[in-house]
């Protein structure tokens, strides 16, 4: 199968824009809308037309630039089931357990909820790709605003049972942040260590440091790793429950 084609792109502050095209189907779908203009001007670089929109949360810089591009380009608006009367011009529903169909792909939609409590994730088996909104992060996580801390550790192991070579594309570039937080916790994890100086290194030339991958986010992501006994030694919890000790380490990165 020919891949997916992807197109990565800065959008507002520290957003990231993403469109995915089946060049064959001739769909093309933005994996949330951060920003119109930004989305608009990485379609007309490709000579893509938007048919899709495919929403992880409710958040306003994921959606605030939905309503412009559906009425531009007619597309089709998808998102969380939880959310819907939180997300503009929502078309269709989905939730844990679905499944999407886009041109040759199929999507399987999981719930992910702690950032927010209806948010999901969209993973594409056939493409080794994950687009996990606010839920994972390069080297990081997304802070609980409307969950629970159990939920959110809950949601993470979910995404970290994925094949280790499935692609991590994530709403943010927080990646040097999460990496200089990540140090406190495993100061001498080599996989982090030799991490964060390709991270360094790409944000030196202006590069983004996303995708990861599930792989790389197991060895060196202290949210992922928080059932690790070497994670739970770290933070002085060493027969702690994971959800515990996830908890610990989200509420040490809240206040870094």
């Amino acid at each position: 199968m020919l891949g997916l084609e992807i197109r990565l792109f800065p959008c507002l502050s520290d957003n990231y824009g993403v469109l995915i095209h089946d060049g064959v189907s001739g769909v093309t779908a933005s994996i949330d809308a951060p920003e119109e203009a930004a989305v608009e001007q990485a379609l007309q670089e490709n000579g893509w037309k938007l048919t899709h929109i495919l929403v992880t949360h409710h958040h306003a810089d994921h959606t605030q630039g939905i309503p412009g591009l559906k009425a531009k380009y007619g597309c089709t608006v998808v998102g969380p089931r939880a959310e819907a009367a939180k997300i503009p011009d929502l078309d269709e529903q989905v939730g844990e357990g679905d499944t999407f169909d886009f041109g040759r792909y199929t999507a399987k939609i999981f719930d992910t909820p702690g950032h927010t409590l209806g948010h999901i994730s969209w993973w594409f088996p056939d493409a080794d790709i994950l687009f996990a909104g606010d839920t994972l992060f390069a080297l990081g996580c997304g802070r609980v605003f409307e969950g629970t801390m159990e939920q959110m550790w809950h949601s993470l192991e979910k995404l970290g049972k994925l094949p280790r070579e499935t692609l991590l594309y994530c709403g943010h570039e927080y990646t040097q942040a999460n990496a200089k937080f990540a140090l406190t916790i495993e100061p001498d994890n080599v996989e982090l260590k030799a991490r964060v100086v390709e991270i360094d290194e790409k944000r030196a030339r202006g590069e983004p440091t996303i995708p990861s991958s599930i792989g790389a986010e197991l060895q060196s992501n202290p949210f992922l790793r928080a059932d690790r006994d070497e994670v739970k030694m770290a933070v002085g919890m060493p027969n702690a429950d994971a959800a515990d000790v996830f908890a610990e380490i989200r509420r040490r990165k809240d206040s870094f």
